[in-house]
Order: C-alpha cells, then structure tokens, then sequence
C-alpha cells in the first residue's frame, strides 16, 4: 500500500477529512483526483452542471460539514459561497495552491495576458530536451492538482521534476500558498475586465503571482515592467526583459520566435535559461523542433490566391491586434464573440489601419459593427461563422488575406476557442471542394 503523502501543517486538521470542491470542470476533476491521493474525500458543487449529478446548493450546513473548501478558477474571491466557507471557518484553497502543498518538485510559473500557453510549452519541451523532467501544466488545461496526484500515485523521487505552470489572473488572485521558483510574466494588456474591476485589480491579481515568487526569480516582460513601475511598485532593473527594437532575429530563422509578437517569449525563455545555467545552443536546437499548438495563428489554407489564418485563441484585444501587425497590408478579419469588457472603441480605432473589411459574429457582433462604422471600416453581420467564411470568400481578391481572430470568448456559440477553430478550419477546407458556394 502507498503511503500517503504528509500534508503541510495549515491542512492537518482538515486532512483527512470531508471537502468541498466548487466547481465541476476540469480543475474540479483534478482536485478530486488529489484529494483521494491524499487520504480526503470531496463532493463537488456546481451551480450550472446539476444535470450532471452536482450539487448546487452550499450554504452553512454543507460548509460546517466540510471544512475544507477547493475552488475552481471560476470562482471570484467574493463569491457567495467563498463567504461562507470562511464564515463558517473553513480553509479556502484555489486549485493551484492545494496542487502546489503537496508538489514535490520544482515550480516554474508563466503568466500574462497573451503568449503565456505557447512559453509554458516551449519550455517544458526545452527542459525535456536537455533531459530534465518537465511537464506542462496549469491554465493550458491540465490541471496542476491533477499533475499532483499522477506524480504521487508514480510513487518515485519527484523532486527534480519541474512542474511548467501557465497562471491565469482568476488563479493568481487567490494564491496564499503557492510559491513558484521562477515566474515569467510574458505581456501585460487590457483583458478579463468583466471579471476584475478595472485595469488595477487585473494587474493586483496577476502580481500576487509575482509577489510570492522566490527572490531573484521573477522575469518581466516590457509592458508588464512598465505598468509595475506606474503602479509606483519597485522592480529590479535585472527583472525587465528589454525587446523594443528587436524585430527579427536571424538565429532563429525557420522558428515561430524569429519575430513578433513571439520574439518576446523567446527573450524571455532565454533570460530564465541562462540564469539556471543551461547552454544557450540547447534552447536554439529546442526552438527548432518546438511545435506550438493549434488555433494560434497559422496558415489553413490556400484558396484560389486567398490565405485563410487561423487564430482563434485570440480571445482578446491585444492578441488581435498582435496578430494584425504580422500581415504586410490590411486583411479581411473574422472577429466577434462574448464580450469581456474593455475599450471597444478603443480597439477598433487602433486596428482600422490593418482591416479592410470586417465579417462579426456572435454577442459583440453589432457592438463591433457600430464601432466600425464610427471608424470607417466596412463591415457585415453575420448569423454564424459559416455565414462569416462564405462572406469573406466572396469579397476577397487573390493575395488578400483572411484572418479569424476573434478578440473575445468562444462561449456564445462554441465549446471553446479550439471548437470555433475546428469549425473554421473545416469550413476553409471545404471552400476548394465546394467552389460554386455561393
């Protein structure tokens, strides 16, 4: 029989023992998986997936019976059954610190507003190759806790093993535990604003990574650096990764980080590489033969002189906007989806330049439209992302190109961003198959 883990001291008097885990998604799974590899036991609430089996009621019985509470992401440090918990006395944990009490390894944290998936995975794929083991996990979709639970239950000596971990703001802001070793905050830009109160809290949020990072580990990209500094918080000069200027890089030609916006993550990658003493030729031959993952602006296809680009993990100002300063001259965008906030106006005004006409779907579609006439880019409403593809197919001349980039959430009308980029994806394909669509 596998000996169970010790459990830090703040959990002893709740381990084991009954738990609460709110919310049913994927980092409620992982909580789960953690909590039986630790001798507890856990009941998931959930307010939106009773038909699942969940609970979705918890209120002061249920948080007197179960004093420990895990949270998914999902779960804003005000929300009504947080307050509850902590008045009944419980211990309140975020998903990344209960992970991180019983990790065995090392933590490597990476964080921002845009770029932060593509950096977590180059640099689990980068360790790997110098034979550290690595693992990608957090935000990307694989839960920490989850991470957690499958290194205990391997029952091995973990203790070099180097957990990569993407951190989202709703994660950082309820950090009191997690400590990484590193963190490499990637970019900083208006994002999450139906979720934080304002630019401030957003950054609070993500800082409180920052803050409990070990001395001499934290890495800052220049618009995070300068927005810390504005706040009046004193950063060393040594934590600021300077990019401005640098537009391409001939040694990394053939690579996605021989210009921007994917530049910066490499900066970034290199500094912390260096700082562990790890051969610079290593982390050139890694990024060579890394592969980012799909929906990140990539090439789908090439229809009668027409390039179609996939890029719908852009769920956010910035990212589109990054994506737009890749194209020679202005291109036909796909765009729209649910709103998160933000300067609407704002955005559309900064990326007239680099659109000639716009084709929006989903909720923000006729906030986007609006703003778009005001700033006279031609536009059309579309029904569905169908309608949108055969719209653009319509308008485009050979050497145009067409972008989806969506610049908010999938949730209105897709699973996910990868969902929406499948859709787009097989409708692209079939436009050389089916050429008299319209």
């Amino acid at each position: 029989m596998t000996t169970l883990p010790r459990a830090p001291e703040f959990l002893r008097y709740v381990l084991p023992g009954p738990a609460a885990v709110l919310g049913g998604g994927v980092s409620g799974a992982g909580a789960l998986e953690l909590l039986a590899r630790v001798g507890g036991e856990g009941v998931v609430f959930d307010e939106n997936l009773t038909d699942q089996g969940l609970v979705n009621n918890f209120g002061p019985q249920e948080a007197a019976a179960r004093p420990l509470v895990i949270h998914s992401p999902g779960f804003p440090k005000g929300h009504r059954w947080l307050r509850i918990a902590r008045e009944s006395g419980g211990v309140c944990l975020g998903e990344l610190d209960f992970a991180a009490a019983f990790w065995p390894g090392r933590i490597l944290a990476v964080t921002g507003t845009n770029g932060k998936t593509t950096l977590t995975e180059f640099l689990a794929h980068a360790l790997r190759t110098i034979g550290i083991d690595a693992v990608a996990t957090g935000n990307i979709g694989f839960p920490f806790s989850r991470l957690t639970a499958e290194t205990l239950a391997a029952a091995e000596d973990a203790s070099n093993r180097v957990a990569v971990c993407e951190v989202s703001s709703f994660q950082a802001e309820s950090l009191e535990h997690l400590n990484p070793d590193a963190t490499l905050w990637t970019n900083f830009a208006e994002d999450h604003l139906e979720r934080h109160a304002s630019m401030q809290d957003y950054f609070a949020a993500k800082w409180k990574l920052a803050s409990r990072t070990r001395r001499g580990g934290l890495i800052l990209g220049e618009s995070a650096w300068r927005f810390a500094v504005g706040a009046g918080i004193e950063v060393p000069e040594e934590s600021k990764v300077f990019s401005e200027g640098k537009t391409q890089d001939e040694h990394l030609s053939g690579t996605i980080f021989a210009c921007p916006p994917q530049r910066e993550n490499y900066l970034l990658a290199e500094t912390w590489w260096h700082r562990e003493g790890h051969p610079e030729s290593a982390l050139l031959a890694a990024a060579r033969t890394f592969r980012p993952g799909r929906h990140r602006l990539s090439r789908v296809a090439t229809v009668d002189g027409v390039t179609w680009w996939n890029d719908s993990k852009a769920t956010n100002f910035h990212a589109v906007e990054a994506a737009l300063r890749s194209f020679p001259r202005p291109v036909l965008l796909i765009a729209g989806g649910r709103s998160k906030g933000g300067d609407l106006v704002g955005f559309v005004r900064r990326i007239a330049p680099q659109v000639r006409a716009a084709y929006l779907i989903g909720e923000t579609s006729s906030a986007l439209s609006e703003a778009m006439r005001a700033a006279n880019i031609e536009n059309e409403r579309c029904m569905d992302l169908a309608e949108a593809v055969r719209r653009a197919a319509l308008a485009a001349r050979p050497t145009d190109h067409v972008l989806l980039s969506p610049g908010f959430p999938s949730f209105d009308m897709f699973r996910s961003y990868e969902d929406r980029g499948n859709r787009f994806e097989a409708l692209v394909n079939n436009l050389g198959v089916n050429a008299n669509f319209c």
